[in-house]
């Protein structure tokens, strides 16, 4: 019995999870399942606290928050592999890795000038520069921060990752853009925030979607190195309140060891599709949870900086992107 409102959370996440999937795959194949899944989780969240006090959910919320949302991350390297990345070329990288580095710097920078929380302006951040929802939780379980500074991080990612998706494709039917397809591609590969914003902005041609798709994966690679390096930062910096303690994020070697044995092991089509369904499944818990433990108090109190923040990235990263594009390729 002691363990009972630990599966009580696990059936809770299921069925909200499935819900979340569900709604996914068939109403909104454009928006990602880990929003949808945040979302529902934050819509239920002023129920979560009497849920808590009558099951004692939060056992098995913490567990998947923590430790499933690191190995679904683990298992989202099944999603790349390094020849399909290799087929971007030198410039292709190189543009993704300016992308990156210079929209989280200026993340940190204007996040100062706002007097903004670091934390909140280091998620906002990565997931602006890198993949969205994916690495804000990566890093939240790097930085365990308190769910809401992550809610509000996602809340303006996804708006942003969805104007994106809709603004991009009517500047590319306008003809506004001197780009070639292929240009577009990359632009929107290099520009939106989550896997299935490019996915949807990219369906303005097949070229378009190839190209977009390896930048933006290239992106992703890119989570690994930046998680090490924010940890050492955070680390050495003399304010930290861990001081003397380096937390490595072991789970993002892992993710690592899963694209190269995705690029080196021809494994059956089954195996890889199975991986991708229960990573992407096992994020889809995390994000749930997340949402479910939101603080409104809280989150509202981060609003408009946050937003400030969101916004400016949003638009360093479409122009810096553009001009990158235009003047590389």
């Amino acid at each position: 019995m002691k363990n009972i409102g630990f599966f009580y959370a696990f059936v809770l996440l299921s069925v909200l999870s499935a819900i979340s999937m569900f709604i996914s795959s068939t109403l909104t194949p454009f928006l990602s399942p880990l929003i949808i899944g945040i979302l529902l989780g934050s819509i239920l969240s002023p129920f979560y606290p009497k849920l808590n006090r009558a099951y004692h959910l939060q056992k098995g919320m913490d567990f998947s928050a923590k430790k499933l949302l690191r190995l679904g991350i683990v298992l989202y390297g099944s999603f790349i592999t390094l020849n399909e990345l290799a087929t971007l070329g030198f410039k292709g990288f190189l543009l993704a890795l300016i992308v990156v580095a210079v929209v989280f710097v200026s993340a940190i920078f204007i996040g100062r000038a706002l007097k903004l929380d670091r934390e909140i302006s280091l998620l906002v951040g990565i997931g602006s520069a890198v993949c969205g929802a994916a690495a804000i939780l990566a890093l939240e379980s790097t930085l365990k921060t308190h769910p809401s500074k992550s809610s509000v991080a996602l809340g303006f990612i996804v708006i942003f990752g969805l104007m994106g998706m809709v603004i991009l494709p009517l500047v590319y039917y306008s003809g506004l853009l001197p780009l070639s397809d292929y240009q577009w591609g990359i632009f929107i590969g290099g520009s939106l925030h989550e896997v299935a914003n490019v996915v949807g902005a990219a369906a303005i041609s097949p070229e378009s979607q190839s190209v977009a798709l390896l930048v933006k994966m290239t992106r992703v690679v890119l989570l690994v190195p930046l998680l090490l390096i924010i940890s050492y930062l955070i680390f050495a910096s003399s304010d930290s309140k861990q001081k003397g303690t380096l937390y490595i994020p072991y789970f993002a070697f892992g993710f690592l060891g899963v694209i190269l044995l995705n690029s080196f092991i021809d494994f059956p089509p089954f195996i890889v599709e199975s991986t991708q369904f229960i990573s992407k499944l096992l994020l889809v818990f995390a994000m749930v949870a997340l949402g479910l433990q939101i603080d409104w108090q809280k989150f509202i109190s981060f609003g408009a900086k946050t937003f400030i923040l969101a916004l400016a990235l949003f638009i360093i990263l479409l122009c810096g992107t553009y001009f990158l594009v235009y003047f590389m390729f």
